[in-house]
């Protein structure tokens, strides 16, 4: 019987570091192959045969729900819908649909039991020498993922030994929208540890400040070059000139920004951290400001469930008051903490008085 095969790979949401599963999948079945193998438990049925029941049984799921229905296949798994939308009152209309009707899929418990008496896990092997980085700290903010332009970013790993001058390897910083840059401004290279002052490439528009850090490397002079990204994203502060100006955070390297600051209060120049966290219970975020310390001062956290306008009062002792935000693109957001964040996602945001 095959195995179900998994290989430690780096959890850097922790801290200290752990280590986390990941399933490394031995193949991926189209519609075409799963045909073919329910030739063996169906024999008088061709394979083209069983493609078309496929076919049909799908579009049967999908306008089942169109018609509002729910689908409960008995021991295997349940099709159904829920909203993400939040309305002020009982008599507002609803948002569009592409903004809060969600599908959902729901494997029974029957199906993940059988699955789990069934099962068998294969290790493997971490082997294959890779530069390895582990985390991504600024070290004049103090903060993790921060590319900052006037720091030092200081790299911790395993095996990220390079000689620049020698033509060993590289550092590369690269944004997600656009630009890379080799970094030249290396203030430490050593097997455990990376010590650099950034030259961060400009992206098309001021909120892309989402990149990407790889180190390359030769283990031997005329080996195969090596590289390892991080991975996690870092993300570059953002300047607010003025909280009534249409500011874009929060975003990736879409060409719109997903959430903008549209207004405020602010009684001085300052420096802070805006947060969202998804809620994936209550299928929501949540958004507060916070200072420039980990598990610092925060200001309340406001429920965003959708698309809209909201304020998101100060923290004791900030002089921002309160900030207005807009969230434009709620859906693409979600996805966006969801797949490249691990649920959180943070900006240091540069307040200016104009």
């Amino acid at each position: 019987m095959a195995t179900i095969q998994w290989r430690p790979t780096v959890n850097a949401l922790t801290t200290p570091i752990s280590y986390k599963m990941l399933f490394v999948p031995r193949n991926v079945l189209n519609s075409d192959e799963v045909a073919k193998r329910m030739t063996a438990e169906l024999p008088s049925y061709s394979a083209e045969e069983l493609r078309t029941i496929l076919t049909i049984r799908n579009k049967v799921v999908r306008q089942s729900l169109i018609n509002g229905e729910q689908v409960t296949e008995e021991g295997c798994f349940t099709y159904g819908l829920s909203f993400t939308a939040r309305l002020d009152s009982a008599d507002d209309a609803p948002p569009p649909i592409d903004e809060c009707l969600q599908v959902r899929i729901y494997a029974s418990p029957p199906f993940v039991a059988e699955v789990r008496h069934s099962a068998q896990l294969e290790r493997l092997s971490r082997d294959k020498k890779l530069p390895l980085i582990n985390t991504a700290q600024d070290t004049l903010l103090k903060l993790d993922n921060v590319l900052n332009p006037d720091g030092v970013l200081r790299l911790t790993g395993e095996d990220l030994a390079f000689d620049a001058e020698k033509g060993t390897g590289e550092c590369v910083i690269e944004g997600t929208e656009s630009g890379r840059a080799v970094q030249t401004r290396l203030n430490l290279v050593s097997k455990s540890a990376v010590m650099l002052m950034p030259d961060i490439p400009a992206q098309s528009n001021p909120w892309n400040n989402e990149y990407t850090i790889s180190v390359t490397t030769r283990y031997t002079p005329h080996g195969t070059p090596r590289t390892g990204t991080y991975e996690r994203m870092l993300r570059t502060p953002l300047t607010v000139y003025g909280l009534s100006s249409w500011t874009g955070i929060l975003t990736g390297n879409a060409a719109a920004a997903y959430v903008s600051i549209t207004g405020g209060l602010t009684s001085a120049d300052t420096r802070l951290r805006v947060q969202a966290v998804l809620d994936l219970q209550e299928e929501r975020m949540l958004f507060s400001l916070l200072d420039m310390q980990e598990g610092g001062a925060a200001g309340a956290a406001v429920i965003v469930p959708q698309n809209g306008e909201y304020i998101l009062p100060g923290y004791t002792g900030s002089p921002v008051s309160s900030m207005e935000i807009t969230v434009q693109n709620y859906a693409a957001l979600w996805e966006m903490i969801r797949n490249s964040y691990g649920g959180r996602l943070v900006d240091v945001l540069d307040v200016k008085v104009v």
